[in-house]
């Protein structure tokens, strides 16, 4: 099941406006819960989001989080998420679960992967197994998973080839066109399964076609002839520059169709979000908030931080002073801009990273989850008050003010 219902446009994406915003506010019903956006998906890999607790989720307010097809038919396998009835009981997570499809795993194997009309012949990682992965078993496995969003099979469009012949060179418009095509036989073949199987949950289906515009419309074009429930903007964040990222976005955002969600798969920085958004995009998600966190980098409403830095050494300050999470505020989520004291010191943070406590990437990671779901909950907060404009100049002032 399925159900979205668009609560608030941007003023500014009106007719005549110069402003041109496609912002909308939205609201997302699924099979388990319903999910507020736009919104941003915590990333849990092999069924749990890495260094976070379901409860920590929870409490910050985590509407939605990802699986990984690929990785969960690795391991633990689907017998034994199917003993549970599924990933939610498995992982102990009553909301909503989105799965990839595997599609950008088996791209990462590069060469050792083998990709044939029919599937993917590839080598697991795991214990060197030969593999098969088809449009059909990807949606079987996603049935098992009983995810409440199902992601179509296809292939990742690289922005660098990893074929021999042209290693290092950007992917020509011939190769583009020809993945962009088997990715929309592949949606046939998926969406033909998925209803055989008779799933109740959402399969979505996946924009591609590399850097090329014009690739990018016949994508969107012929997934719309299959009419999916919603639609993804895939194979973007693969190692092109943040401006051709930012050009297709421009380009391929506010084309997607009105009255269904729009997911942005594996992007990005705060930035990115922001500019999500401002091009009508509804869902997104990315590992950066929790592997920054493992690397001592942290995300503030005033920059980045680096926590290993000798100047945070006895440093009395939180992380970010007007934060409320755990990690800056305790458990009281008083900030220290609102006179709390009950959070971790910058200090105290620095101390972990540089022993290698693993306190200290939980704590980072649920700070850095937390600041990403604010983000989102402020950009929902001036959408519902006709004032996104005004947030974005201040967004963009205070994260250049450094922290």
């Amino acid at each position: 099941m399925l159900k979205f219902d668009i609560l608030q446009t941007d003023p500014a994406n009106a007719e005549g406006s110069y402003l041109g915003s496609h912002a909308r506010r939205g609201r997302l019903t699924l099979n388990h819960g319903v999910v507020e956006t736009p919104i941003f998906m915590p990333v849990g890999t092999y069924g749990t989001v890495k260094g976070v607790t379901p409860q920590s989720l929870q409490d910050m307010h985590a509407q939605i989080i990802l699986g990984n097809t690929f990785h969960l038919w690795m391991r633990p396998g689907l017998d034994v998420v199917k003993q549970f009835g599924g990933l939610h009981a498995f992982e102990k997570w009553d909301k909503p679960i989105l799965t990839d499809s595997g599609g950008f795993q088996v791209w990462s194997l590069g060469e050792m992967r083998k990709i044939t009309e029919e599937g993917v012949h590839f080598a697991s990682p795991v214990n060197g197994d030969k593999l098969f992965l088809t449009p059909e078993i990807s949606m079987q496995i996603q049935t098992v998973l009983n995810s409440d969003i199902v992601m179509q099979f296809d292939e990742c469009t690289p922005y660098l080839s990893v074929e021999p012949k042209t290693k290092g060179q950007i992917t020509t418009e011939r190769e583009a066109r020809s993945s962009m095509e088997l990715s929309l036989r592949w949606a046939a073949r998926c969406q033909a399964e998925f209803a055989r199987l008779g799933n109740p949950n959402a399969l979505f289906g996946i924009v591609q076609g590399g850097m090329f515009e014009h690739l990018r419309d016949e994508s969107l074009a012929g997934l719309e002839a299959l009419d999916f429930p919603g639609i993804a903007i895939g194979g973007l964040s693969v190692g092109e520059p943040k401006a051709d990222m930012l050009r297709l976005l421009k380009h391929v955002g506010p084309q997607l169709p009105a009255h269904k969600p729009h997911y942005l798969m594996g992007v990005g920085t705060p930035e990115d979000l922001v500019a999500g958004v401002q091009n009508g995009i509804d869902m997104f998600d990315c590992v950066m908030p929790t592997r920054n966190a493992r690397n001592g980098t942290l995300f503030s409403r005033f920059g980045d931080l680096k926590i290993r830095n000798a100047r945070h050494k006895s440093d009395e300050r939180p992380l970010d002073v007007t934060c409320s999470c755990y990690t800056c505020a305790g458990t009281a989520g008083v900030s220290w801009e609102h006179g709390g004291r009950g959070g971790f010191s910058r200090a105290y943070l620095h101390h972990l990273d540089r022993c290698g406590e693993m306190l200290g990437p939980m704590l980072a990671s649920i700070h850095n989850l937390h600041y990403y779901l604010q983000l989102m909950q402020d950009i929902r907060d001036a959408l519902d008050a006709g004032r996104f404009g005004a947030f974005v100049v201040q967004f963009h002032t205070d994260r250049a003010r450094g922290i």
